[in-house]
């Protein structure tokens, strides 16, 4: 790469660091729903058609953000885990769920933004799904690792029969290494833990939970054993 193209590159970096850098400051002070690419570029002192050289639409930038707040998510929590590598199966469920609490409370706008009200008009692109598996993968790698070990898990209850081929199909397409009916705890208690992020972070646990650090921790330990850790 030549001096002139190794500069321009390292500009559209920094330009584009900065476009999403005022984005995420209108996502705070406007909400997504209301992100425009043209209040940014007024924002930045640009016209409108330059900044489309970088995001072509609302929703490249959108998916831009949604991409970055996901991968920072699981770093966030993949850091954790690794620094808890000695730990037993369970601690390290509990030490990820509470990184991922630790980011939303962090970063509350970019976890509206993945983990809030639809935005209107906007459809993610499959681009954002493995990211947004980063969280779910880990946790999934946490009670397999479990199953393949001496111990193995805690028996759960058996399914009803009605969802028996449900669990079945979940397994299948998400952890073939485990029984079905830990595959559906395991999506039960994924639901659960940003279930409790949110109701945090938006307020719904206001004058219900006051110390809400370990009421938090209390529960994600259940939703551990509830998917067969000891």
């Amino acid at each position: 790469m030549s001096t002139a193209q190794g500069a321009r590159a390292r500009a559209r970096i920094e330009v584009t660091a900065a476009i999403k850098d005022e984005a995420r400051s209108r996502l705070a002070a406007e909400g997504a729903a209301k992100l425009s690419l043209r209040a940014v570029a007024r924002e930045l002192g640009m016209v409108s058609s330059a900044l489309y050289r970088y995001f072509p639409s609302r929703d490249d930038l959108l998916t831009a953000l949604i991409i970055d707040a996901y991968d920072s998510l699981g770093e966030s929590a993949e850091q954790a885990h690794a620094a808890a590598a000695g730990a037993g199966p369970l601690e390290r469920w509990v030490t990820v769920c509470e990184a991922v609490r630790l980011w939303a409370l962090d970063h509350p706008h970019e976890y509206a933004l993945i983990y809030g009200s639809p935005v209107p008009g906007y459809t993610a692109p499959q681009t954002t799904v493995p990211p947004a598996a980063r969280v779910g993968l880990l946790l999934i790698g946490i009670v397999s690792q479990a199953h393949a070990s001496p111990a193995g898990l805690n028996p759960l209850p058996p399914l009803p029969e009605d969802l028996e081929s449900e669990a079945a199909r979940i397994a299948g397409d998400l952890a073939p290494d485990l029984p079905p009916e830990v595959a559906a705890a395991l999506v039960a208690a994924w639901s659960q833990l940003f279930g409790l992020v949110g109701f945090e972070l938006f307020g719904q646990f206001n004058r219900v939970v006051e110390e809400q650090e370990p009421f938090f921790r209390h529960a994600v330990r259940g939703l551990g054993r509830g998917v067969g850790l000891s």
